[in-house]
């Protein structure tokens, strides 16, 4: 008796953990799996706190956001590919007479695997022109981020465009 007793004991321990098992592991993956709602909280703060560095003209600060390798297409201009180029793109911009902006993310998408993502959005540039003329320019910026191996977010892709007509380009007439 004693034997058959502690057997129904131990059979319906046994069944129990098979059922707890399989439930603590899929709670367990499940948590640490999908990232996305967090990585977004994360880069909508990164892309904020970069804008903020780019309105206070803080230029190690701003290419910080930068990976090293990170490509940077400007409208009108060759592609940026070595953080030097990028620091001297900022450093141009820092530079004219009157600047000030930044950008607002309206979009952040992150793949399943959870190591890229992109943001979009909107940006506003404000400077002097040489006459003393406050200009505006406003337009749309896309940035593409990539998970490092030590969990922090980066940009490895970065590029805007204009609200502004193209400047015209001076034409020869035809002879």
């Amino acid at each position: 008796m004693i034997r058959s007793c502690s057997v129904g004991v131990i059979t319906k321990q046994l069944a129990l953990l098979l059922l707890i098992v399989p439930l603590s592991l899929s709670l367990a993956c499940r948590s640490q799996g999908d990232t996305r709602a967090t990585d977004e909280a994360t880069l909508r703060k990164l892309d904020d706190e970069w804008s903020k560095a780019a309105g206070a003209k803080d230029i190690e600060k701003t290419v910080s956001f930068y990976t090293d390798d990170a490509i940077v297409l400007v409208p009108n201009s060759p592609l940026l590919k070595t953080k030097e180029q990028i620091r001297t793109m900022w450093t141009g911009m820092f530079s004219i007479p009157g600047f000030s902006g930044g950008w607002k993310a309206e979009k952040i998408e992150i793949a399943r695997s959870g190591d890229l993502a992109y943001i979009s959005g909107r940006y506003e540039i404000n400077e002097v022109d040489a006459g003393g003329k406050p200009l505006t320019d406003t337009g749309n910026y896309l940035e593409i981020w990539r998970k490092q191996s030590d969990g922090n977010w980066k940009c490895v892709v970065d590029t805007f465009t204009s609200d502004l007509p193209p400047p015209s380009a001076e034409r020869e007439s035809p002879r």
